[in-house]
């Protein structure tokens, strides 16, 4: 099995299986306060960074799913004409057209990006290294990624940071992993999302106890933070 195929089967399965889709549940009060964190955090980095608002950006998603995280953009000034994914699940393609057509959605391997170069202001990765295992595939999105990223365009990352024992169908990615990744990108990276299998579990108290068990460094997951690209 490529690695394509593995990843496509891969989520597939996660989509398909009962168990996975309750962990994801948006009812979840754990699940919700994950999500405020990071649009809160992900609004926060792209001030302090000069990218507010989106108005006049081109942007793109690698590995957009249905949409939605990019659909997100529009509350901090992003244009629907400018907002472009891409996905390699036709499914989700399909699903993210019917929800938002008048988005950009393409189905296809971002190791080969159907883009000009300097194509796009932002480029958002959202867990998306880490369910590549394969060092030559992460290699070459990673290379795509810098090719159609713009001087002074930023990649928006968000993803693990620690492996998880109980999925190996992803690895963490440390921030030396990212370094060299993208070599010429300056990086402004910090630490985010309470531990989702307990976050999912305080219920009601979530509102009081996520805010303080965030605190706690090696509770915390995922890194959420920009690397952009230098001027030429």
């Amino acid at each position: 099995m490529s690695e394509i195929d593995r990843i496509a089967d891969v989520y597939r399965t996660y989509r398909e299986t009962a168990a996975k889709q309750a962990l994801w549940d948006e009812g979840n009060p754990g699940n919700q306060a994950i999500l405020r964190e990071r649009h809160s955090k992900t609004h926060k980095v792209l001030h302090s960074n000069g990218f507010l608002p989106l108005n006049g950006k081109k942007i793109l998603e690698v590995g957009c799913g249905t949409g939605k995280t990019l659909a997100g953009l529009i509350e901090l000034g992003a244009e629907p004409e400018n907002l472009f994914g891409v996905d390699l699940l036709p499914e989700r393609i399909e699903e993210a057209r019917s929800r938002y057509s008048n988005f950009h959605f393409e189905c296809g391997n971002a190791e080969n990006l159907n883009f000009p170069n300097a194509s796009f202001d932002l480029i958002l990765f959202f867990t998306v290294f880490s369910s590549i295992l394969d060092g030559d595939m992460t290699r070459n999105v990673a290379a795509e990624a810098q090719r159609v990223l713009k001087p002074s365009g930023a990649i928006l990352w968000f993803d693990f940071r620690f492996n998880n024992p109980r999925n190996p169908n992803v690895r963490g990615i440390r921030k030396k992993d990212i370094k060299i990744l993208f070599p010429k990108l300056r990086m402004h990276l910090y630490t985010i999302t309470l531990l989702p299998p307990l976050a999912r579990r305080l219920g009601r108290s979530v509102t009081f106890v996520y805010p303080i068990l965030s605190t706690i460094p090696f509770l915390r997951t995922h890194y959420l933070g920009l690397l952009i690209k230098a001027e030429p």
